[in-house]
């Protein structure tokens, strides 16, 4: 089974956070951004291959309701009509959950917030639905330090799971590997400016030109140090087949001399 897991930029979470802080009540609202599946192989010492299936929900954008139950009445249905009117330009396809903040509160998401997410993927026909839940809270009485936490929930078969939530520049870097984190904005001038400037820095398969640059110097010194260990190889047997011919001679030559001292 894939593992699902919620990735966003710094940027969109301090902008969630910077609008919960600046607001006198609780915030909910979309999310939007994209959610597909990655194959990973792993090679190890005591298998060749190890296939992982990850399934992963970008986060890129939200976008926050005027107010409390905008998009929902009291017992969690959810208005579809409302909904197109939060997303104005936005593409209904786009959207991937929605989000809550609450003060003072703990982790869990409630009774009503459970059917509301349910509602709201039968409503929009999308039953990968993500629910992010932030909770700031003092932690001293004159409100001089707070904490934010936050937690990301999936339902499956009507089971809430939590599942981990990933920011892409605290941390998340691997070895040897190059991340390509969707694009944070899909605006109209952002993608202007893409296709004006990407083809200085991109390839035509998205790809960046220094990488693939690296990647063909790479391919060329693993071509020349290949054709190198051959040679190596090549000078290694001849020298072992001249080491036994030598060695074959020598003892000629001992047998030689040990016949001419027997006469």
């Amino acid at each position: 089974m894939a593992e699902p897991t919620v990735r966003m930029s710094g940027i969109v979470l301090a902008s969630l956070l910077f609008q919960h802080v600046n607001s006198d009540s609780d915030v909910e609202g979309l999310i939007f951004g994209e959610s597909k599946f990655e194959e990973q192989i792993t090679i190890s010492d005591t298998q060749v291959d190890h296939i992982h299936i990850e399934e992963i929900y970008n986060v890129q954008k939200h976008v926050a309701c005027h107010n409390l139950n905008k998009f929902y009445n009291n017992v969690g249905e959810v208005n579809l009509n409302e909904i197109k009117n939060i997303l104005a330009d936005n593409k209904q396809e786009s959207v991937i959950g929605w989000y809550r903040q609450r003060r003072n509160t703990d982790q869990q998401m409630t009774f009503r917030e459970k059917i509301v997410h349910e509602n709201l993927k039968a409503v929009l026909s999308n039953p990968h639905m993500i629910f992010l839940l932030l909770t700031p809270s003092k932690l001293t009485s004159a409100g001089s330090t707070h904490r934010m936490e936050y937690a990301a929930f999936l339902s499956r078969s009507r089971q809430f799971l939590n599942i981990p939530v990933l920011v892409n520049n605290l941390g998340l870097l691997e070895q040897l590997a190059y991340w390509k984190v969707s694009a944070s904005c899909s605006a109209v001038g952002y993608n202007s400016t893409m296709k004006k400037h990407g083809s200085k820095f991109f390839c035509s398969n998205g790809s960046l030109k220094e990488v693939n640059e690296v990647n063909k110097m790479n391919e060329s010194l693993q071509s020349e140090m290949q054709k190198t260990c051959r040679d190596v190889e090549e000078s290694e047997r001849l020298v072992e087949a001249l080491t036994a011919e030598v060695s074959a001679l020598r003892k000629r030559v001992r047998e030689k001399k040990h016949d001419a001292l027997g006469k």
